[in-house]
């Protein structure tokens, strides 16, 4: 009578058991979803700060004056712009002469190279 009681109470603690897991187990997902969703709420908190940052930024004329000038090259009535090119240095001109032929010349050369074996003792 002992182990029948045992089996029952054992078959009950299992019942029990696995009637938690599931629960448990979500519970535990969802702990480290919401961990990942307010790691990404801050982030997003951030970015919008960042931003407010740099519309306060663009709405004042020192910056707007600035960008004029750097980006689109403007200048005051009377003032001169002067532009410094740097010198060709030898160096650059080497790299840009390029390939001697054209890419399909080099391909229609070994077609016509395929096509006229060497002559001798080959395959």
């Amino acid at each position: 009578m002992l182990t029948s009681r045992a089996a029952i109470l054992a078959l009950v603690m299992c019942v029990i058991a696995l009637s938690l897991a599931y629960p448990l187990r979500e519970y535990i997902a969802q702990r480290a979803q919401l961990a990942e969703l307010r790691e990404e709420r801050a982030r997003m908190e951030q970015s919008v700060q960042d931003l407010r940052r740099r519309e306060e930024e663009m709405t004042q004329d020192s910056y707007v004056e600035r960008e004029a000038r750097v980006r689109l090259h403007y200048q005051y009535p009377g003032e001169t712009a002067y532009i410094v090119i740097p010198p060709d240095s030898e160096d650059e001109d080497e790299d840009d002469t390029g390939p001697s032929e054209p890419w399909f010349t080099a391909l229609w050369r070994s077609v016509e190279e395929a096509d006229d074996p060497p002559s001798g003792d080959g395959l």
